[in-house]
Protein backbone atom coordinates (compact mmCIF):
# COMPACT_ATOMS: atom_id res chain seq x y z
CA UNK A 1 0.00 0.00 0.00
CA UNK A 2 1.02 3.40 -1.02
CA UNK A 3 0.61 6.59 1.52
CA UNK A 4 -2.08 9.02 0.76
CA UNK A 5 -1.55 12.22 1.45
CA UNK A 6 -4.59 14.75 0.89
CA UNK A 7 -3.65 18.23 -1.48
CA UNK A 8 -3.75 20.66 1.01
CA UNK A 9 -2.10 18.72 3.79
CA UNK A 10 1.94 19.62 3.77
CA UNK A 11 4.32 16.91 3.49
CA UNK A 12 7.89 17.89 3.57
CA UNK A 13 10.23 16.26 0.62
CA UNK A 14 12.76 15.34 3.33
CA UNK A 15 9.76 13.42 5.38
CA UNK A 16 9.96 9.40 5.30
CA UNK A 17 6.44 7.82 4.46
CA UNK A 18 6.21 4.10 3.31
CA UNK A 19 3.49 1.62 3.75
CA UNK A 20 -0.10 2.32 4.78
CA UNK A 21 -0.04 5.94 5.96
CA UNK A 22 -2.64 8.49 5.55
CA UNK A 23 -2.53 12.10 6.01
CA UNK A 24 -5.57 14.43 6.53
CA UNK A 25 -6.74 17.58 5.28
CA UNK A 26 -4.13 20.63 6.14
CA UNK A 27 -1.96 18.51 8.57
CA UNK A 28 1.83 18.69 8.24
CA UNK A 29 4.52 16.75 8.58
CA UNK A 30 8.02 18.01 8.96
CA UNK A 31 11.51 17.45 7.50
CA UNK A 32 12.79 13.77 8.82
CA UNK A 33 9.91 12.45 10.42
CA UNK A 34 9.50 9.08 9.27
CA UNK A 35 5.77 7.56 9.14
CA UNK A 36 5.83 3.89 8.83
CA UNK A 37 2.43 1.86 8.31
CA UNK A 38 3.35 -1.81 8.11
CA UNK A 39 0.92 -4.41 9.46
CA UNK A 40 -1.30 -1.45 10.73
CA UNK A 41 -1.85 1.80 9.04
CA UNK A 42 -0.41 5.15 10.27
CA UNK A 43 -3.07 7.56 10.22
CA UNK A 44 -2.44 11.24 10.83
CA UNK A 45 -5.81 13.79 11.48
CA UNK A 46 -7.09 16.65 10.01
CA UNK A 47 -4.91 19.90 11.24
CA UNK A 48 -2.09 17.58 13.16
CA UNK A 49 1.30 18.03 12.77
CA UNK A 50 4.15 15.70 13.03
CA UNK A 51 7.40 17.49 13.41
CA UNK A 52 11.15 16.78 12.66
CA UNK A 53 12.30 13.64 13.97
CA UNK A 54 9.24 12.36 14.86
CA UNK A 55 8.42 8.49 14.39
CA UNK A 56 5.12 6.92 13.92
CA UNK A 57 4.73 2.77 13.55
CA UNK A 58 1.23 2.12 13.47
CA UNK A 59 -0.16 5.13 14.98
CA UNK A 60 -3.50 6.55 14.96
CA UNK A 61 -3.25 10.60 15.43
CA UNK A 62 -6.23 12.21 16.26
CA UNK A 63 -7.42 15.70 14.77
CA UNK A 64 -5.27 19.04 16.05
CA UNK A 65 -2.75 16.83 17.40
CA UNK A 66 0.99 18.10 17.78
CA UNK A 67 3.64 15.06 18.01
CA UNK A 68 6.95 17.53 18.87
CA UNK A 69 10.07 17.09 17.67
CA UNK A 70 11.72 13.58 18.09
CA UNK A 71 8.78 11.50 19.52
CA UNK A 72 7.95 8.90 18.83
CA UNK A 73 4.62 7.56 19.30
CA UNK A 74 5.01 3.02 18.73
CA UNK A 75 1.50 1.06 17.63
CA UNK A 76 -0.26 3.77 19.90
CA UNK A 77 -3.31 6.26 19.71
CA UNK A 78 -3.07 9.80 20.13
CA UNK A 79 -6.74 11.72 20.40
CA UNK A 80 -8.06 14.72 19.00
CA UNK A 81 -6.30 18.16 20.58
CA UNK A 82 -3.29 16.44 22.48
CA UNK A 83 0.37 17.32 22.66
CA UNK A 84 2.86 14.68 22.32
CA UNK A 85 6.12 16.53 23.47
CA UNK A 86 9.49 16.76 22.29
CA UNK A 87 11.38 13.29 22.71
CA UNK A 88 8.52 11.32 24.52
CA UNK A 89 7.72 8.05 23.72
CA UNK A 90 4.06 6.54 23.61
CA UNK A 91 4.52 2.81 23.71
CA UNK A 92 2.16 0.01 22.18
CA UNK A 93 -1.21 -0.40 22.91
CA UNK A 94 -0.95 2.97 24.97
CA UNK A 95 -3.93 5.76 24.53
CA UNK A 96 -3.67 9.59 24.98
CA UNK A 97 -7.15 10.91 25.32
CA UNK A 98 -8.26 13.91 24.08
CA UNK A 99 -7.25 17.37 24.97
CA UNK A 100 -3.98 15.67 26.70
CA UNK A 101 -0.59 16.65 27.22
CA UNK A 102 2.48 14.49 26.96
CA UNK A 103 5.65 16.06 28.69
CA UNK A 104 9.10 16.41 26.99
CA UNK A 105 10.80 13.18 27.76
CA UNK A 106 7.65 11.45 28.96
CA UNK A 107 7.42 7.87 28.49
CA UNK A 108 3.95 6.41 28.59
CA UNK A 109 4.17 2.97 29.29
CA UNK A 110 2.27 -0.07 27.02
CA UNK A 111 -0.97 -0.61 27.32
CA UNK A 112 -1.40 3.06 29.79
CA UNK A 113 -4.37 5.30 29.04
CA UNK A 114 -3.79 8.80 29.93
CA UNK A 115 -7.40 10.45 30.90
CA UNK A 116 -8.82 13.28 28.69
CA UNK A 117 -7.46 16.54 29.84
CA UNK A 118 -4.60 15.59 32.10
CA UNK A 119 -0.77 15.69 31.72
CA UNK A 120 1.38 12.78 31.65
CA UNK A 121 5.22 13.30 32.44
CA UNK A 122 8.00 11.18 34.07
CA UNK A 123 9.42 7.99 33.35
CA UNK A 124 7.44 5.72 33.39
CA UNK A 125 4.53 8.60 33.29
CA UNK A 126 1.85 9.73 36.17
CA UNK A 127 -0.88 11.83 35.37
CA UNK A 128 -2.53 14.84 37.01
CA UNK A 129 -5.56 17.19 35.22
CA UNK A 130 -3.75 19.98 33.24
CA UNK A 131 -3.80 23.56 33.74
CA UNK A 132 -5.58 26.35 32.57
CA UNK A 133 -2.36 27.30 30.73
CA UNK A 134 -1.70 24.21 29.40
CA UNK A 135 -4.80 23.58 27.39
CA UNK A 136 -3.77 26.98 25.67
CA UNK A 137 -0.62 25.23 24.99
CA UNK A 138 -2.47 22.99 22.86
CA UNK A 139 -4.50 24.94 21.29
CA UNK A 140 -1.74 27.60 20.51
CA UNK A 141 0.68 25.09 19.09
CA UNK A 142 -2.11 23.53 16.51
CA UNK A 143 -2.81 27.06 15.17
CA UNK A 144 0.83 28.04 15.08
CA UNK A 145 1.48 24.68 12.65
CA UNK A 146 -1.43 24.69 11.05
CA UNK A 147 -0.50 28.56 9.63
CA UNK A 148 3.01 26.75 9.02
CA UNK A 149 2.26 24.23 6.70
CA UNK A 150 0.06 26.20 4.54
CA UNK A 151 2.39 28.86 3.94
CA UNK A 152 5.35 26.03 3.65
CA UNK A 153 2.67 24.36 1.06
CA UNK A 154 1.51 27.62 -0.70
CA UNK A 155 5.39 28.29 -1.26
CA UNK A 156 5.53 25.61 -2.94
CA UNK A 157 7.93 23.77 -0.91
CA UNK A 158 7.25 20.26 0.34
CA UNK A 159 5.96 17.23 -2.16
CA UNK A 160 4.38 18.51 -5.01
CA UNK A 161 1.16 16.01 -5.85
CA UNK A 162 1.54 16.87 -9.29
CA UNK A 163 5.23 15.27 -9.53
CA UNK A 164 5.67 12.35 -6.84
CA UNK A 165 3.80 9.29 -7.39
CA UNK A 166 3.39 8.62 -3.26
CA UNK A 167 1.24 11.84 -3.24
CA UNK A 168 -2.49 11.87 -4.71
Amino acid sequence: MEPLVVGDAFVSEMAYLVGDVAVAPRASVWPFACLRGHGTAVEVGEETNVQEFATLHGARLGAGVTVGHGAVVDYAEVGDHCLVGMQSAVMKGATIEEGSIVAANAVVRQEQTVPSGHLAYGTPAETRPLTEAQREQIRQTHETYVDLGARFRDAGLGRDDRDDDLVR
